[in-house]
């Protein structure tokens, strides 16, 4: 697939990668301290399998250490770190030093994207924001699975355009897609995405999309049969996602709440009867009060999408002393207000700014009328005490889908960015939110916004231009 303009670009996708990557390594030296939270367990996971343990810890069973296998976690970051601290050892620098070169690769591949997307200007506004974004900058100091994820599902998707209509980019989308399950179950979802960005007949991107799947599940096989081999049970990939259900299930903020045997496991004699047991918990309290699940969804969905805090709230755990309270609350408000003004413009991109004399009637004042409900919509979410930003991520790929006359064209990247929105949205709905949990697709945020209020689609009187035509937005 052609890319929209003429020219590479690629100068410039050089000197943006250097931009993102400055301020990410300053980040990543000046503020990085001993992982606290789940970042431990990444970072003592990578440990024991740099110094040949695999992924495992070691457990004390009448007075002596016993080697016991782990699957808790996902193994793909312990096992990308790993790589490096075999090489450079496992300092306290080397994994916020990796997240920073991860951050700027993940920057050079929304500008590569966004070639597929936008005018070469727009394209190149997608990258500039993905560059200079606080929240992903901040999060170079921390030591969690988030920006490899994002990095290996973008990158899936730039394959699959690259390749666009033949089975290789199914195949490669497909090995990066396994890769990111491999740190994110989740991203299995978007395995089937990929039948989105391949041309039609809608039969063959539709098998596009399954050859994706099944070679992402290929990937992961491997690990499925280590867990079945070393633990108590098979498990695809790790045994948190019953935990998660749980979670889901008994939350009353709908964030994460901390399990007790009292909820209903008090017997735990591995990690996969546990995932069951925690699984089989969840499922009886959804069946026994469907209304309160699904009546707490907004608030599931609000600790995903309403705010940006994660980064800063680790960065204080692991170093209380750098961050009192004027500072933290100051680092708070900065990255929520930009994410919350991302959040606002990447619903926009959905929408067109038509010029009157170039559309129907119907057309501009429909376009007119949704851009008017957004910016009233993100007016309000900024001065209500509630802040709902998440109806932001429910409104984009639903405004795309409906048969709206005059909206612009999305094309495979637009609608491949939407239907990570909508997955994200489904699998915080189900299981529970945290801030985190949209730094996945804050990188697709920075393509949709750039590409906010563009020229709409020709009318269908009109002869339709070549899907790889260059177009000024």
């Amino acid at each position: 697939m052609k890319r929209r303009g003429g020219g590479s670009d690629a100068p410039f996708t050089i000197a943006l990668g250097l931009v993102a990557l400055l301020p990410r390594l300053f980040v990543a030296i000046a503020w990085a301290r001993e992982p606290v939270w789940d970042g431990h367990y990444y970072h003592f996971g990578a440990e024991r399998i740099a110094a040949g343990l695999g992924y495992s810890e070691d457990v004390t069973i009448a007075g002596h250490l016993v080697w016991k296998p782990w699957s808790h976690y996902p193994v793909g970051y312990s096992g990308m770190l790993s790589c490096f601290y075999r090489l450079f050892g496992s300092g306290l620098l080397v994994a916020p030093i990796v997240n920073a070169l991860t951050g700027a690769l993940t920057v050079i591949i929304v500008h590569r994207l966004a070639r597929y997307y936008l005018s070469p200007g727009r394209a190149r506004v997608a990258g500039g924001i993905a560059a200079l974004h606080p929240g992903l900058i901040a999060y170079s100091a921390v030591v969690m699975t988030e920006p490899l994820a994002a990095l290996l599902v973008l990158g899936a998707a730039l394959a699959a355009l690259r390749w666009r209509g033949r089975w290789r980019a199914a195949v490669l989308a497909g090995a990066l897609l396994g890769l990111a399950v491999l740190v994110r179950p989740s991203s299995l979802l978007a395995a089937p995405l990929v039948a989105l960005t391949q041309p039609r007949p809608v039969w063959r991107a539709a098998l596009s999309g399954a050859v994706a799947t099944v070679t992402a599940l290929l990937v992961v096989t491997p690990w499925s049969l280590r867990n079945c081999r070393t633990m108590d049970g098979c498990a695809l990939v790790s045994t948190n996602g019953g935990w998660n259900l749980a979670i889901g299930a008994i939350t009353t903020t709908g964030r994460f709440t901390t399990l007790r045997a009292s909820d209903g496991c008090p017997v735990v004699t591995g990690q996969v009867q546990q995932d069951r047991c925690w699984a089989k918990v969840g499922r009886d309290l959804i069946r026994a009060n469907p209304g309160r699940w699904l009546a707490m969804i907004p608030k599931k969905l609000g600790e995903t999408f309403d705010h940006e805090s994660f980064a800063i709230e680790y960065l204080r755990e692991a170093n209380p002393a750098a961050w009192p309270e004027e500072r933290r609350a100051a680092g708070r408000g900065l990255l929520t207000l930009f994410h919350r003004l991302l959040m606002i413009a990447a619903a926009l991109g959905v929408v067109a700014a038509p010029r009157r004399e170039r559309a129907r009637g119907v057309d501009w004042a429909t376009q007119l009328t949704l851009a008017a409900l957004i910016l009233l919509a993100g007016v309000h979410a900024l001065t209500s005490l509630a802040h709902p930003f998440y109806w932001f991520a429910i409104a984009a790929p639903l405004i795309a889908a409906l048969p709206f006359g005059g909206r612009p064209e999305q094309g495979p990247v637009g609608r491949f960015a939407l239907g990570l929105i909508a997955s994200t949205v489904l699998v915080h709905a189900v299981f529970f939110g945290d801030d985190r949990y949209h730094l996945i697709i804050t990188p697709v945020l920075c393509l949709l916004a750039a590409g906010a209020l563009r020229q709409p689609s020709r009318p269908p009187s009109a002869a339709p231009p070549a899907l790889d035509a260059p177009r000024s937005s």
